[in-house]
């Protein structure tokens, strides 16, 4: 396989449609890129004129799976714009909901749609007849997160009780601790899990990069922190632009980002490499119990990082709960007043660091939005990886650099809300 075409085309398991294109001629790549041929979608535009009220609601529509985040960040950034702090129990109803959005997309992306890659099907259904159970227990877990966003945003999917300043209606004492219970009982599945995973033989592959994401020494940093890049440090999110520099691709209709070199990473395996020492320690147990190493170079591990993270965010929730009860909940009402002003939010994504920024005028309407995703931070990144990865499996069977190819894009968990099947592959000229 010295020489050939590869076109990957319609990657679902991004937002949208892309496709990767390699050529490689008497061994060495000429050409390498993944086009993002999706339209854009304009949310920041459709943002422009509406009120502070109601921008959190239209920007929750940008992804079916990070919801709760998108909602979340742009409220921060309208409370840092209005100049408003939560109370300390907003705040952790907001984590306590994060976690849930963490648990149920990264349940859903290693057992649903990086699972049937070790087992060489094209997708779930093929693992149920020999893998059943397996199949049973990701539903289970991702049912009990979905369970827990509905408990504290109202609903499963696009928070409705999520507001500026509050929630519009808390969670009863009682059911939180009955959810506790739940989570508690759930533990066995927890445990199955890392069985599973450690079962399977992740591709071996190194390529050191810059790593950013939200860093807090007070905890892992999801909700709240500054921005850490592991090649320069740290900066607080209001100058988020001086570590994320976006650009145009002429091949895409996304933006690439970079930083300190040509391309950084972002997600769960980010998370891990700056803040590994935050981890709950179940967590860490979990991560060498499963050969994820500090600090880890190998782009494929974000799935077992995911697995890492997911029981992390399992202990915090209980943790939450429990200081939740213990403050006796009060119902809050609080209505902020309109005003000029410009904010910024910066808060962990299931794939990734997500930043919102808006200006208000006078009325409170949006006069400028900015939205930076994790799926675009992450496409050079892809790339890089892929370059890196390609001379390395010319010597394997075709069918072994397809799946080698499709597994390492897929390790970066794309945005899913289109993954409706594996991605197409055509060899040119056969």
């Amino acid at each position: 396989m010295h020489d050939f075409h590869v076109g990957i085309e319609h990657i679902t398991r991004v937002e949208g449609h892309g496709n990767i294109i390699i050529d490689v001629k008497e061994g060495k790549i000429r050409e390498l890129r993944m086009d993002i041929v999706e339209s854009p979608r304009f949310f920041e535009a459709m943002a422009l004129g509406r009120s502070y009220k109601e921008v959190a609601h239209i920007t929750s529509r940008i992804c079916g799976i990070c919801a709760v985040t998108h909602t979340t960040t742009s409220i921060k950034a309208i409370e840092a714009a209005l100049g408003f702090e939560p109370s300390a129990q907003t705040i952790k109803l907001r984590k306590l909901l994060l976690n849930a959005e963490f648990i149920q997309s990264h349940i859903l992306h290693v057992y649903f749609l990086t699972a049937p890659d070790f087992f060489r099907v094209g997708s779930v259904f093929g693992m149920v007849k020999d893998n059943k159970e397996v199949v049973l227990r990701g539903m289970r877990l991702k049912t009990l997160a979905n369970e827990l966003c509905a408990l504290v945003g109202g609903r499963h999917v696009h928070p409705i009780t999520l507001k500026i300043g509050c929630f519009s209606k808390n969670p009863e004492s009682k059911d939180l601790a009955e959810f506790k219970k739940k989570i508690e009982d759930a533990w066995p599945d927890i445990e199955e899990t890392v069985k599973f995973f450690k079962s399977l033989k992740t591709p071996e592959f190194e390529r050191d990069t810059e790593y950013i994401s939200l860093t807090n020494p007070e905890e892992y940093a999801l909700y709240d922190g500054n921005i850490k890049s592991s090649d320069n440090g740290e900066v607080v999110p209001t100058d988020y632009l001086d570590k994320v520099k976006e650009y145009m691709v002429a091949s895409s209709t996304s933006k690439h980002a970079k930083a300190n070199r040509d391309s950084y990473m972002v997600g769960a395996l980010a998370r891990f490499n700056n803040n590994y020492d935050q981890l709950h320690p179940k967590a860490k147990e979990v991560a060498g119990e499963l050969g994820l190493r500090h600090p880890c170079y190998n782009s494929y591990m974000n799935n077992i990082a995911q697995v890492v993270e997911t029981v992390h965010c399992f202990e915090d929730s209980i943790r939450l709960i429990d200081d939740l009860i213990s403050g006796d909940l009060k119902d809050e009402k609080i209505e902020l007043l309109p005003k000029a002003g410009h904010g910024i939010g910066a808060t962990e994504a299931p794939r990734g660091t997500l930043y919102h920024e808006h200006k208000l005028d006078d009325n409170g309407k949006i006069t400028y939005a900015n939205y930076i995703i994790p799926t675009g931070q992450n496409l050079a990144n892809i790339e890089n990886d892929l370059r890196t990865l390609v001379p390395d499996i010319l010597h394997k069977e075709k069918d072994d650099i397809i799946l080698d190819i499709e597994m390492l894009v897929r390790a970066y968990d794309p945005c899913i809300s289109c993954a409706t099947h594996l991605m197409k592959v055509k060899f040119v000229n056969e």
